[in-house]
């Protein structure tokens, strides 16, 4: 990938070029099967679900094939969103609408219960006004989420690179699990569903994991800071 290509990732001429050459399905990062465990700890099917820069990813699909009834799926390019509701006229369950993450303003208030992020959020911080951008993207993400809602952002960035940006949210409650990365691992190392002893700093994360991991990491950060809610364990945050 070229700098000038990755200055580009946040830009919807980009990807319309993009999909228009390259139609066939992809997902970033990880696969559907690999996170359902963990998915399936914070979210339930009946819940409003938004997949943010979903491109033509069949994790959508893979969802409602596994019981999730509600998922709405957004992205900044109008070639592969067009495509997606023509590929799923047929599943009512699915619903495709062309947006920019940062701005989210079709969507009330509160209206979702969770926001997957596969990716997108990596792709704005190789953009320009990288800072600003995600800074409006969480706010967005945060003001859609209901009250105990969740945003789960798959990502490379490590704690010293993400964490900062999500405690600017001051009303998070922040979990972090790793997953070894499905295209270089053919076996798992981490325990997917049990999340990370997560400090202020990276040291605890660098101390466990070593310096460099061959992991992508997973913050589920649930909307709400209270003491009580600090203290809810995994199994729990999913009520």
């Amino acid at each position: 990938m070229t700098g000038a290509a990755s200055q580009a990732y946040g830009e919807a001429w980009y990807w319309d070029e993009r999909y228009r050459k390259e139609a066939g399905p992809f997902d970033w990062y990880q696969k559907y099967p690999a996170l359902a465990p963990l998915l399936r700890l914070y979210v339930r099917t009946h819940q409003r679900l938004l997949l943010v820069g979903c491109g033509n990813s069949v994790f959508g699909e893979n969802m409602v094939d596994d019981g999730y009834q509600d998922v709405v799926n957004i992205d900044i390019s109008s070639v592969v969103i067009e495509q997606m509701k023509k590929k799923y006229h047929d599943k009512p369950q699915l619903k495709y609408t062309k947006m920019d993450v940062k701005n989210m303003s079709d969507f009330e208030s509160g209206s979702f219960d969770a926001v997957i992020d596969k990716g997108t959020l990596d792709s704005i911080m190789c953009g320009q006004n990288s800072q600003e951008h995600a800074t409006m993207m969480l706010g967005e993400v945060y003001r859609i989420l209901k009250d105990n809602g969740v945003y789960i952002m798959i990502t490379y960035g490590d704690p010293s690179y993400r964490l900062h940006l999500l405690k600017d949210m001051q009303l998070w409650t922040i979990k972090l699990h790793v997953i070894d990365r499905w295209e270089r691992s053919s076996k798992q190392t981490w325990d997917l569903t049990k999340p990370l002893p997560l400090h202020d700093d990276s040291t605890s994360i660098i101390s466990l994991l070593g310096p460099k991991p061959d992991v992508h990491y997973i913050y589920v950060c649930i909307k709400g800071n209270d003491s009580a809610g600090s203290k809810v364990g995994v199994n729990e945050a999913a009520n």
